[in-house]
């Protein structure tokens, strides 16, 4: 087994999952690299897929790791799409190769964060409903392709209607 070579990123395979509620609103998660404290950012809810598992288990596990929801693989929606997105996290670099799905979710879920990872807490904020023209103006996203992601998941849940 070979190290793995510091100048270059760590390649993952993750999951990402857009919950979307009954008026056409996105919940995402406000976070930080804790290399770079307050430089805030808003992402999908999301991660790694863990050895043995399949996308669809690892998008229902993260939902409730990261927001305390407990979703079902029944109410998945896709996958609606893909990304290839490079970021550091704690001084390391990755480049992650993402599926993202959409679920639905009633808009007055009740999210907490106990379920996250150790180097989640203090990283992840705030969980908060956005549209993807209101994300688009803030421009706080973590990737500038998450608005329209944002629009497919709200067409694939809702059948185009908000």
């Amino acid at each position: 087994m070979t190290a793995q070579d510091p100048a270059q990123p760590i390649h993952r395979v993750a999951v990402r999952l857009l919950p979307v509620s009954p008026d056409g609103r996105v919940l995402l998660l406000q976070g930080q690299d804790p290399a770079h404290p307050g430089d805030l950012h808003w992402v999908s809810v999301g991660g790694a897929v863990d050895p043995g598992e399949n996308h669809e288990q690892a998008a229902v596990r993260e939902l409730h790791e990261e927001t305390g929801i407990v979703g079902d693989i029944a109410d998945l929606v896709g996958p609606i799409g893909t990304g290839i997105h490079p970021f550091s996290w704690a001084g390391t670099d990755y480049v992650s190769h993402s599926t993202f799905y959409a679920i639905p979710v009633p808009g007055d879920a009740e999210v907490h964060f106990g379920g996250l990872e150790p180097a989640e807490v203090g990283n992840i904020l705030q969980a908060a409903w956005w549209t993807p023209e209101d994300l688009r103006a803030d421009g706080s996203a973590a990737s500038d392709d998450m608005p329209d992601m944002m629009v497919t998941a709200i067409e694939a849940v809702l059948g185009g209607t908000t």
